[in-house]
């Protein structure tokens, strides 16, 4: 539940998002979260449930949820 650190200067954090079942869920989700300042890539996999987002720091949650909100789906947490 804790984010990793990929290369200097990015963050690297893994999140449980409920109700995406296809890829235009995805691009929804990737859609709204990659409009977060500092956001430097998304990619969400509906199967799994979960967004995976690369960042310049640690996002704040509440950001990352109501992108996801926006979008039409449910942030559950961190995986």
């Amino acid at each position: 539940m804790s984010a990793q650190t990929d290369t200097p200067g990015s963050v690297t954090t893994v999140y449980k998002v409920t109700g995406m079942s296809c890829g235009h869920c995805e691009g929804s989700v990737s859609g709204e979260i990659s409009q977060i300042p500092g956001v430097s890539s998304v990619k969400a996999v509906a199967s799994a449930g979960e967004v995976t987002v690369v960042s310049q720091a640690p996002l704040d949650d509440e950001a990352v949820r109501a992108a996801v909100d926006e979008a039409g789906f449910e942030l559950a947490g961190k995986a």
